[in-house]
């Protein structure tokens, strides 16, 4: 009862804030934290489901329409949340270390990029860009197109494991990357380095603001997402995939068929890149190979690895606080020191505005983020939100 009540005075308190100070960054991380108080409580189901569904479906649609930055950062986190929770497939449940998987996502997001704009017209002649109506049906089209270039990468590197398959995964992702910078001839198929645009938006029923629209539409994906991940990791496909992870041969003696399961592993986590990779390239408008680079595969596995390998919330969890510390709090705290140094704020006798180019806080976010992740390693190896098995093998509660 104590709980329930506190989780529901949390949800309240978060709804009070966010009509108060709309456009407060403390308001925002405290309506994050309460989703999480609220996950971790120990309340009955449907006062969870109820709270939860309160906070997503009104609280953040109206913090959105007052300030919609923060509607941005809510779907960008809905977009690594569903990218999150497939890399967890391969690398969490099925332990295939996958650092390509931005080849995926790129492979949706040309799908819909080439045929939902004009530049399709240079190799067909005509007829192009596809009706904004078409966008749902290449959300299909995505999670075709990402499980069979997901089975395609998995053929080649059954027999690999550990830094062998890292290393090919890694080469695979740069070689979509390049593919996509090159292809602008003999064909024009991707536009080269230039990218594509303006690639269609889908149609928005009700006359309901855009980004609300599209923020409703991310976040119903990733409740699909979520549901799917659930019952794959309680199937006996779930179980084959986790007993590869812990003793490929031992599972394979067992009775586990390695290769399918193996495939059935990238394919699965290969669609839900293909699917976000669709919406990505429709919210985006523009997209060019740099919006695909190996630094973002690197950052969807730090998402998975602090939230939890193998751990479906830890996934999100770990993609929330993972985009939200890059897209709101290191950068607002650079642009704070950014202000206090031009306001020639004055430290222990120094003047910041003296302070050379070669020290401006904007240059040091990555090293931060950095020194966030050495400290997680150290202190919680196991993840934010880990598995009770993983817990327990690192010895931590």
């Amino acid at each position: 009862m104590i709980q329930a009540a506190l989780a529901t005075g949390l949800v309240g308190l978060s709804a009070w804030a966010v009509a108060t100070f709309p456009r407060s960054v403390v308001v925002f991380l405290l309506f994050q934290g309460s989703l999480l108080f609220v996950y971790l409580a120990r309340i009955p189901r449907w006062l969870r489901t109820a709270l939860l569904a309160l906070a997503l479906l009104v609280l953040m649609p109206v913090l959105g329409h007052f300030n919609g930055y923060y509607l941005e950062i809510a779907t960008q986190v809905g977009i690594f949340v569903a990218l999150a929770l497939g890399l967890n497939i391969v690398v969490g449940l099925a332990g295939l270390l996958d650092l390509g998987y931005v080849a995926f996502f790129a492979v949706g997001a040309y799908s819909w990029a080439i045929f939902g704009s004009p530049h399709a017209n240079i190799m067909f002649g005509g007829g192009f860009p596809l009706a904004p109506g078409w966008f749902y049906a290449f959300l299909l089209v995505g999670l075709l197109l990402g499980a069979g270039t997901g089975v395609l990468l998995g053929l080649p590197v059954l027999r690999l494991r550990g830094d062998y398959l890292a290393i090919v995964t890694l080469g695979f992702g740069e070689v979509i990357r390049v593919l996509a910078n090159n292809l602008d001839k003999p064909v024009n198929i991707t536009n080269g380095p230039k990218g594509i645009t303006p690639i269609s938006r889908p149609p928005v029923p009700f006359d309901v603001p855009y980004a609300e629209a599209f923020y409703f539409l991310v976040l119903l994906i990733v409740v699909v997402v979520v549901l799917v991940n659930r019952r794959l990791e309680d199937s006996h496909v779930g179980r084959a995939w986790e007993a590869i992870r812990e003793d490929e041969l031992a599972a394979q003696a067992m009775g586990v068929p390695l290769v399918r399961s193996k495939l059935l592993a990238f394919g699965c986590g290969a669609s839900f890149a293909g699917i976000m990779g669709v919406v990505f390239s429709a919210k985006q408008v523009f997209i060019n190979p740099e919006s695909f680079t190996f630094l973002e595969s690197i950052g969807v596995l730090a998402m998975v690895i602090l939230g939890g390998m193998g751990s479906i919330p830890g996934a999100v969890v770990g993609a929330t606080v993972v985009t939200v510390l890059n897209l709101q709090v290191l950068k607002g705290f650079s642009l704070w020191l950014n202000e206090l140094k031009n306001a020639g704020v004055v430290v222990l006798g120094y003047n910041l505005a003296d302070l050379p180019t070669q020290l401006e806080p904007a240059k040091y976010e990555r090293m931060i983020f950095g020194a966030i992740l050495v400290l997680m390693m150290i202190f919680r190896p196991q993840g934010i939100l880990p598995v009770r098995r993983r817990a327990r093998e690192l010895g931590t509660p």
